[in-house]
């Protein structure tokens, strides 16, 4: 048995051919997405092809996962990423970011497309109405649908991530971490309340990621559910208050964004092809803090207009309309901003458009990291040999090498605290930390314009 002993760090190296497991399991899951495309147009209907897909998605993953990965020694092995169509915005990439831009269309828009009726459901959606009507009880959703693909996406591709990282304890953690709180705590426990008639309820989804927590609809639902609904309703403002600020303090917004996130768990796994692709310009950072800090200040605007209008029953203030604003946010943020471009705009933008642009959680984690959280990310610049991987493997678009170079502690309000950079540097010059405050150094990397250095940050 041959094993793959190219030490290469270099991310341009051309790569062999598929070997028969990668091909077998290409097959595989080429299969299961043909029964999606026959269950859409309403060809099939049969629980024993739904079985039939599942089986081919998880064993056409894996038998790929383990055929590219199982001879080779430990160590990433990111060759050949500027040589793939579908990881260098190739016509693969367009292909791809076209389809799951439709899809995401299609799922917050014209579900009824999908199959989604009142009576009974077809296509896609009906497909799935036996797996629902077992967790829940009742006939699927569109949501139900896109829960299934999503969890089972973070499951399966996380998997691969584990073993493409294997040699790193923390890489391998984070993930498990990350697959775990989307099976169970987004997807299985919420099902499973639904079917017993209690509050649909994340519980890792917190404000103002979760926007609509404070609407009048859902507090009075909350309301009325008992002792069950108080719980979540208190759990749920302690998650803002108190639970995050204090985890945030310790760990840095990593605890959530790296490790308990499914928008960053659908990232870290079947964005990780794509994390090269993010932006690294001083122009991007700077469209980057104005779009960020922009969708805060819209989220916490329409979150007080919602909980001024709860309490006075008035949904006019000054020239602005709570209803109004709300459905503005629902369909710019909520839906087109971190559905159809967030994960659409994957092979395009990269891993961590939503996170980097958009997210008003990102941008409160941010904002306590960079300046009341013990996390930093310290450099030994004497051993840095500027080879960048650092910098391009970083999904949020911090330049990594800048400050390895100058041996200059990483404090970003936008670094999600993967670890990546320091995965993938053979120098170790890289490693996360947590440390006393006072020791943090802040100063942001240094512009030449006009004939002078100044900060940027």
């Amino acid at each position: 048995m041959q094993t793959d002993i190219n030490l290469s760090i270099a991310s341009h190296t051309r790569t062999s051919s598929l070997n028969i497991k990668m091909k077998i399991g290409l097959a595989l899951v080429f299969l299961s997405l043909l029964l999606l495309f026959l269950a859409l147009f309403n060809q099939i209907q049969h629980p024993a092809l739904l079985i039939i897909f599942f089986i081919a998605t998880i064993a056409g993953s894996l038998l790929y996962t383990n055929g590219l990965y199982a001879n080779t020694t430990a160590g990433i092995k990111n060759n050949g990423v500027m040589f793939k169509s579908i990881s260098n915005r190739g016509a693969i990439a367009w292909v791809l970011g076209v389809a799951l831009t439709a899809l995401y269309i299609l799922l917050y828009w014209y579900p009824e497309l999908l199959g989604l009726h009142d009576n009974a459901n077809t296509g896609l959606i009906g497909f799935f109405d036996p797996v629902s009507k077992l967790l829940n009880g009742h006939p699927a959703s569109q949501w139900f649908v896109y829960g299934v693909l999503y969890t089972l996406t973070i499951i399966l591709l996380g998997i691969k991530f584990i073993y493409k990282y294997r040699h790193n304890a923390y890489q391998v953690k984070r993930t498990i971490s990350v697959m775990f709180f989307q099976l169970i705590i987004a997807f299985l426990i919420p099902e499973i309340l639904g079917g017993l008639n209690m509050p649909y309820n994340d519980f890792k989804n917190m404000w103002p990621l979760n926007y609509y927590f404070f609407y009048d609809w859902h507090i009075d639902q909350l309301l009325g559910s008992g002792g069950f609904g108080m719980f979540v309703l208190v759990w749920g403002i302690l998650s803002v208050v108190l639970i995050s600020p204090v985890l945030t303090y310790f760990y840095g917004k990593r605890w959530y964004c790296s490790w308990v996130c499914g928008c960053g768990g659908l990232a870290e796994t079947a964005g990780d092809s794509f994390r090269h692709l993010s932006s690294k310009k001083i122009s991007a950072w700077r469209i980057e803090r104005v779009l960020i800090y922009s969708v805060l200040f819209f989220a916490a605007l329409m979150t007080g207009l919602v909980i001024y209008q709860y309490f006075t029953k008035q949904s006019q203030v000054l020239f602005l309309d709570s209803f109004k604003v709300r459905e503005w946010y629902g369909f710019y943020i909520g839906a087109a901003f971190s559905g159809v471009i967030g994960v659409g705009f994957y092979p395009i933008l990269g891993s961590r458009v939503w996170c980097r642009f958009g997210c008003p959680m990102a941008a409160i984690l941010g904002i306590q990291q960079k300046f009341f959280s013990r996390f930093r990310i310290t450099t030994n610049g004497s051993q840095c040999i500027s080879c960048g991987n650092c910098t391009t493997y970083c999904e949020m678009g911090i330049d990594v090498r800048w400050y390895a170079q100058r041996g200059q502690d990483i404090v970003r309000s936008s670094c999600v605290g993967c670890g990546v950079c320091s995965a993938v540097c053979p120098r170790g010059v890289l490693k996360l930390e947590n440390g006393p405050q006072k020791t943090k150094k802040l100063e942001g990397p240094i512009l030449y314009q006009d004939g002078q250095f100044k900060i940027v940050e």
